[in-house]
């Protein structure tokens, strides 16, 4: 049978078991440097000099991708796995926050800092499984520039590391019988998490399905400055508010919160222009100058 947590939920509440689990899309956002067992990418730092060492490194980028997709089937599948046998139990938001906050259950926020200082539920333990990487060598900025060029740019999305001392922080803070509640913002990276747990000995082990992101008002005590929605979105398509949350919100709030985010677009192509127009007359400028008199 699977496990429950101990605690008696409201008239209508159960706690999920693994046939409630329903396959959802797993994919890292951004860039990740990780383990062997998690692996998500790695990018050459060969220089390039000539054509052909072009051509050789696009064909070596295209097995890789190859084999990342392999390797994440294969981590999905495992993950899966953990859910379908009962070593995981999925809850939803409601679920959880009525664990957290009726039975002071522990829950293990795995996200990022940039996801985290946004918004968290309060009382929450925050242990990140990845975080940004602020190392500065050739292959972290080889890889952030990968990550601005392939989108990071428009989603915000930074290029994260996996944190090696994940599973001893864990240790010192959670002993091996505790019920741990492990979160993230979209439910990936926190069922990843839940394999480390496993594997280093954790038995009572409860995932938010979906992530923070799908939690409604009421599920949690939030705390930060941002709703939990928010926390993962970032880059120009924030700024000009054209992320799918922030339309969401904008259908409830209206047209005062559209107004924001559309006087940012009209302000956008105001400076656009302006460049335009002054990159322009210093050509001009410069032609004057150089011409005979």
């Amino acid at each position: 049978m699977t496990r429950a947590l101990s605690l008696a939920l409201p008239h209508g509440l159960a706690v999920h078991d693994h046939r409630s689990f329903q396959g959802r899309p797993l994919a890292f956002a951004g860039f990740v440097s990780v383990p062997a067992t998690l692996r998500k990418t790695s990018h050459c730092k060969t220089h390039f000099k000539h054509s052909r060492e072009i051509r050789m490194q696009m064909g070596g980028e295209d097995d890789e991708s190859v084999r990342q997709m392999k390797e994440m089937a294969a981590a999905k599948k495992r993950w899966e796995a953990l859910v379908r046998q009962g070593k995981v139990v999925a809850l939803s938001t409601k679920e959880a926050g009525y664990a957290v906050q009726l039975s002071n259950k522990a829950l293990l926020d795995v996200r990022p800092s940039v996801e985290h200082k946004k918004a968290w539920v309060k009382g929450s333990t925050w242990i990140p499984l990845f975080d940004v990487d602020d190392k500065v060598d050739v292959g972290t900025l080889s890889r952030k520039m990968s990550n601005f060029l392939m989108g990071g740019w428009w989603s915000g999305a930074p290029t994260l590391v996996y944190q090696t001392d994940f599973i001893g922080k864990v240790e010192e803070t959670f002993p091996k019988d505790a019920d741990l509640i492990v979160a993230c913002q979209k439910g990936l990276r926190s069922l990843a998490a839940c394999e480390q747990l496993y594997n280093a000995g954790y038995r009572k082990l409860f995932w938010i399905q979906g992530g923070l992101e799908s939690a409604e008002d009421g599920d949690f005590e939030r705390e930060g400055p941002q709703p939990f929605k928010f926390a993962a979105i970032g880059g120009v398509s924030e700024f000009l508010g054209w992320t799918d949350q922030q339309r969401a919100a904008a259908a409830k709030e209206g047209w005062g919160y559209r107004f924001i985010f559309s006087a940012r677009l009209v302000g956008l192509f105001l400076l656009a222009d302006a460049l335009f127009i002054g990159v322009q007359q210093a050509g001009s400028f410069l032609q004057d100058l150089r011409a005979p008199h």
